[in-house]
């Protein structure tokens, strides 16, 4: 008998990929023209259109077009191993099938806006006088806030009584 495994999770990452592209349609045609700030709350906070053919931080961006296929495979070569990993998790493991979830569902959101438009939409703009971060959108928060609680219950979540996480 096979013990019940974390794939149930993947209901986040179906929540996170409809917010994520809700949001970007959303973005696509209420914040025209592309690089026009609109306050949200001023001096912190604006939305405002960009478009990322790269990765992280417009990492790879000025490539010739195979970037775009590049980062399809890392995202789907990712997911397959996040789906293995959610697989292999007992069910009642939330430490790690909550972060897998979001981190699953913003790789996805991304890779659907690679093999749409061959880049990535965003609208997040978080900045503070000087400092300046990178435009974002919300499947970079669910792989941000995956990653991070990944790595939060991993060093600090220790283990239960019964041994399992």
């Amino acid at each position: 008998m096979t013990k019940p495994n974390a794939l149930p999770w993947l209901w986040l990452s179906a929540i996170v990929i409809a917010l994520d592209q809700l949001s970007k349609w959303w973005a696509l045609h209420a914040l025209q023209p592309m690089g026009v700030p609109h306050p949200v709350i001023p001096g912190f906070l604006n939305w405002t259109l960009a478009f990322n053919r790269g990765a992280a931080f417009s990492f790879l961006a000025d490539g010739s077009g195979w970037q775009r296929w590049f980062f399809v495979v890392l995202a789907l070569a990712i997911c397959v191993v996040l789906l293995v990993w959610l697989a292999r998790t007992p069910r009642r493991d939330w430490r790690t099938g909550l972060p897998l979830g979001l981190i699953v569902g913003g790789a996805l959101g991304n890779l659907i806006d690679r093999l749409h438009a061959s880049q990535v939409t965003d609208f997040i703009h978080v900045y503070f006088r000087q400092w300046d971060y990178p435009v974002f959108n919300l499947a970079d928060c669910g792989i941000t806030v995956g990653a991070v609680l990944l790595i939060a219950f991993g060093m600090f979540g220790g283990k239960p009584a019964d041994g399992v996480r």
